[in-house]
């Protein structure tokens, strides 16, 4: 994170931000593993299950992203968390008009999100670099562009499946909890 995105409101407003950064990392990981489970559980083809879950995940990140907004000060930059906000929302009406068409054109949405959110989460991360623990939500975003590039490429598969934007999920997961560990630790050293 640079310097004009670290929190600057004084010590306590900064750790109030991070303290909800790291309880949001935490959740974003609980969430993601429990949806995954789900996802892999009744995913083997577009239902009603399927489909809603495909939809609750981009309004999932919607939510955190409102929760981020408002925990990030006055003097950070928003604007990557509203283009976030927005394609989450867009991704989630996406989602569901594409799961009427079958799982490559739910692929092809999936894939898209993937890469344009991976852009941003490598933007909020690089900017908030200062905060620390943000290592692991660069490498995140990075993965992210090139998953979102697979899945558009398994839409056009023989057999695309499902299955595999769990497997994302839990990946993206992992680097949301060691991303909450780090800013933990920070805050231990910090005392």
């Amino acid at each position: 994170m640079s310097s004009s995105y670290a929190p600057t409101a004084g010590p306590v407003a900064g750790a109030d931000s991070t303290k909800t950064l790291r309880t949001l990392y935490y959740v974003r990981f609980g969430f993601a593993l429990v949806w995954a489970i789900l996802m892999m559980a009744i995913a083997k083809k577009i239902n009603p299950g399927a489909t809603a879950l495909l939809v609750i995940y981009p309004l999932f990140d919607v939510a955190a992203a409102v929760i981020d907004f408002r925990s990030s000060g006055t003097t950070r930059p928003k604007a990557p968390l509203y283009v976030n906000m927005a394609l989450s929302l867009l991704t989630a009406i996406g989602l569901a008009v594409a799961a009427g068409s079958g799982i490559p054109s739910v692929l092809r949405v999936w894939g898209a999100w993937a890469i344009t959110a991976g852009i941003v989460q490598l933007v909020v991360a690089i900017l908030r670099y200062r905060l620390g623990g943000q290592w692991a939500m660069i490498l995140s975003g990075g993965i992210s562009v090139l998953a979102g590039g697979s899945f558009i490429v398994m839409a056009g598969g023989e057999e695309p499946a499902l299955t595999n934007v769990a497997g994302y999920a839990i990946l993206g997961g992992i680097f949301f909890l060691i991303s909450a560990i780090r800013l933990q630790r920070l805050a231990a050293k910090g005392r």
